[in-house]
């Protein structure tokens, strides 16, 4: 079952030639959703082959460049003839400006846009296998990130055990896996915790949007498989990081430390980095044990399950 997460806008609030403003597309098995919708898009989209399917918009906060793209994408979803309603999600409070940027220029959208704002604590969406729920950030405005929790998995089945005790080959093996008791060729009842092991974890990934380093994101990120965190400025810029709230690349690393995540992206990166980010990166792996990307816009990354070494 696949998580795959696009870059579509890993740049700062001033886009650059190789940057475009804050976007995450994120498809989990034919599940398509969409983390911020920064000025440009809808062309990353079309450019990194996504595909404009999404059903779920989940904003940060309402900073331009990190919502300027939904009015474009809107009518471009309407240009392609949809007629599925489209869900945006939003921090408490930012509802009604939400709806004004939906019609901004007059535009009445050809399908429903619903506006459902979510509190931090709260499950933006409850879907098959998995949830979104937003948590609480720091940053100049309402801010919050999204988490992204699977379920929990079946344990994996004993074929050989299974078959000792007499189950026969077929149909009765997926519905022990299922958690079912069958009846073995004996007529004696086999139970699933015969021949199936302990529920495995699924998938959990984290996006911060801008933030400062916080608690509640080493909370929200425990264990994550990814997070993907702010990481606007270098050491260099601490000061600044610090004046306008978001964080620096070694700060991103200190909270995936803590929080015991798996990879930690890097995102957000200032246009003063236009040449060359990469001391975010080293900067962020010096406080970070784990693997460390600074993705380009249009990378794709995939999310294997915990045990997939196993």
């Amino acid at each position: 079952m696949s998580l795959r997460v696009t870059f579509l806008g890993t740049g700062g609030a001033v886009p650059t030639t190789e940057r475009a403003p804050s976007a995450l597309f994120v498809n989990r098995e034919g599940d398509r959703l969409l983390f911020d919708c920064g000025e440009g898009t809808q062309r990353g989209m079309m450019r990194y082959g996504t595909g404009f399917g999404i059903d779920h918009v989940f904003v940060s906060h309402l900073h331009g460049d990190h919502v300027l793209g939904i009015p474009g994408l809107v009518q471009t979803l309407g240009f392609n003839d949809r007629s599925a309603p489209l869900t945006v999600h939003c921090p408490p409070g930012t509802g009604e400006d939400l709806r004004d940027l939906v019609h901004a220029v007059g535009h009445d959208p050809a399908f429903r846009v619903r506006i459902e704002e979510v509190a931090p604590g709260e499950v933006a969406l409850d879907a098959d296998g998995y949830a979104v729920r937003a948590f609480e950030t720091e940053h100049r405005t309402v801010s919050q990130g999204y988490v992204l929790d699977e379920d929990d998995r079946p344990g994996r089945f004993d074929r050989p055990r299974a078959e000792e005790l007499g189950v026969p080959v077929g149909p009765k093996f997926g519905r022990l896996h299922d958690g079912e008791p069958v009846e073995a060729e004996d007529g004696t009842v086999v139970e699933p915790d015969q021949v199936v092991g302990p529920p495995r974890p699924g998938r959990t990934l984290v996006y911060t949007a801008d933030t400062r380093p916080r608690e509640r994101t080493v909370e929200a990120a425990a264990g994550a498989d990814l997070l993907v965190h702010d990481a606007t400025f270098g050491d260099d810029m601490a000061d600044r990081a610090r004046d306008t709230a978001h964080s620096t690349g070694r700060e991103a690393g200190e909270i995936a430390e803590r929080a015991d995540a798996k990879r930690l992206a890097l995102v957000h990166i200032s246009s003063r980095y236009a040449a060359d980010a990469s001391p975010i990166r080293r900067e962020a792996m010096e406080a970070f044990d784990g693997d460390v990307l600074l993705p380009d816009d249009g990378d794709l990354v995939e999310v294997p399950f915990p045990d997939a070494e196993e």
